[in-house]
């Protein structure tokens, strides 16, 4: 299991050492992370400073280059600090998550493992509110028969042709994107190499690289939406409250 953490957020600056509860966020990450039963639980860090409260507190940590362009580069360069395997299943669990489900971390490692055609596997559940399905800052879905993606989108999909969209689509559901993804690290370490697609950039999604590049992603469908992530100074008070 690997965690990329930076600490150059835009919105919440410093966000891997937010104090949540006594611990910092991105140690909290890695203990819920440990919970799924991971043969081990690493941080790929771009500053000494996380690296630092990550041995403090037990937790693994490795200092990667500070000017990667995304989490997923980040990632490539821990596996070959790492010397991983290619078949090896990497999880990629997000360092703003200190609520996430080590059960779903679980599922989506489970997932790929048996999915021969993909080299990643992720997870969504079932949007339930209009507004949610509307929302470009929400990322959608859509699945063929054996639940792989088709496309990720911030636009509403499936969209109804033939009426105003009212009422959410019901055959199929509407699906939430979440971004946990599990990955085969030799895949992870070609993904950084691999040319920008056109809608990954018109839609700002880097998952659609992958798809069109002509690669499977296994999709992993919860009923239950994941715990609160941490973007913004409202969201980390959230989750001091919680904690609290």
């Amino acid at each position: 299991m690997l965690i990329p953490a930076r600490m150059a957020s835009t919105r919440l600056p410093g966000k891997p050492l937010a104090d949540i509860g006594g611990l910092p966020m991105v140690v909290r990450v890695a203990q819920r992370a440990a919970g799924s039963g991971a043969d081990a639980v690493v941080v790929a860090a771009d500053d000494a400073r996380i690296v630092q409260a990550c041995a403090a507190h037990g937790v693994r940590a490795l200092l990667t280059r500070a000017d990667h362009a995304s989490g997923s580069d980040r990632l490539a360069e821990a596996c070959g600090q790492l010397g991983l395997d290619g078949d090896t299943v990497v999880v990629n669990v997000q360092g703003d998550e200190p609520l996430i489900d080590p059960q779903l971390i679980r599922q989506c490692a489970d997932l790929l493992r048996a999915a021969d055609d993909c080299v990643a596997a992720t997870a969504a559940h079932p949007i339930t509110t209009l507004g949610d399905y509307l929302d470009p800052n929400i990322v959608k879905v859509v699945l063929d028969a054996r639940q792989r993606a088709l496309y990720f989108s911030r636009a509403p999909i499936p969209w109804r042709r033939d009426a105003a969209p009212q009422a959410l689509p019901q055959q199929p559901p509407a699906l939430r994107h979440v971004g946990l993804y599990a990955y085969r690290a030799g895949f992870l370490r070609d993904f950084p190499q691999l040319p920008p697609a056109g809608v990954e950039q018109v839609e700002a999604l880097e998952q659609l690289r992958v798809l069109w590049h002509g690669q499977r992603i296994a999709v992993h469908i919860s009923q239950a939406a994941p715990g609160i992530g941490v973007d913004t100074p409202q969201d980390l008070e959230r989750v001091r409250a919680l904690f609290r």
